[in-house]
């Protein structure tokens, strides 16, 4: 299955999940469990990769300015997610479960990174990450990158992500989380339902 096939159904699952139709809405309706796009019985409890395949590679910076590339994270298990700090519902709740996660593997959190992609490259500003960090209570470990639109849309591109504004502080876009391994290969996917007990099984596969 070609990378653009897994990325498409998965977002098109996830944005089912969000409001039936082709592009996600930043609001849950609830829906189906994680997605499960593989083609043979997998280990994870998201949605298996069939063919691992690597990711492509992005630089962005976090709020203090400061650049981090998902290449530099080679060797280590990372997460790469889409949201934005204005986001009323489904963000905070990918949040909360992701940051729990890092919180629940305990010592093995240092061998595992989130890089979580702004959706909104006009509402989140420096300052709106930083009170977004601190009201919900992000581990170090949990890395929010921002940048300009052309920066950011090069991400969104490469990892077939939409992301519509409908207001200054609404932006339609799709929500999945995608688990790479040390060698920098997706194994794994998660609708915008991940929950922190799927991420922390999947996170121990890999590091076992």
């Amino acid at each position: 299955m070609s990378r653009r096939l897994i990325y498409l159904l998965a977002a098109a699952i996830a944005l089912a999940v969000l409001v039936g139709a082709v592009l996600g809405a930043c609001e849950d309706s609830g829906g189906s469990a994680p997605v499960k796009i593989e083609e043979t019985p997998s280990p994870f409890a998201g949605g298996g990769v069939d063919k691992p395949f690597v990711e492509p590679d992005f630089t962005l910076s976090d709020q203090s300015g400061r650049e981090y590339s998902l290449s530099q994270f080679r060797g280590k298990v990372v997460l790469v997610t889409f949201i934005y700090t204005h986001c009323p519902d489904v963000c905070p709740l990918i949040t909360a479960n992701l940051n729990q996660a890092l919180r629940e593997l305990g010592t093995d959190r240092d061998a595992v990174r989130i890089l979580a992609v702004s959706v909104d490259p006009n509402g989140d500003t420096a300052a709106a990450v930083t009170k977004y960090r601190r009201e919900h209570r992000l581990v170090p470990e949990f890395i929010y990158l921002i940048g300009t639109r052309p920066e950011l849309l090069r991400v969104w591109k490469a990892y077939h992500v939409e992301a519509v504004a409908q207001d200054p502080d609404l932006v339609d876009h799709s929500a999945y989380t995608v688990l790479i391994d040390q060698n920098g290969k997706a194994r794994a996917l998660y609708d915008s339902r991940v929950r922190a007990r799927d991420v922390v099984h999947d996170v121990r596969v890999l590091l076992d």
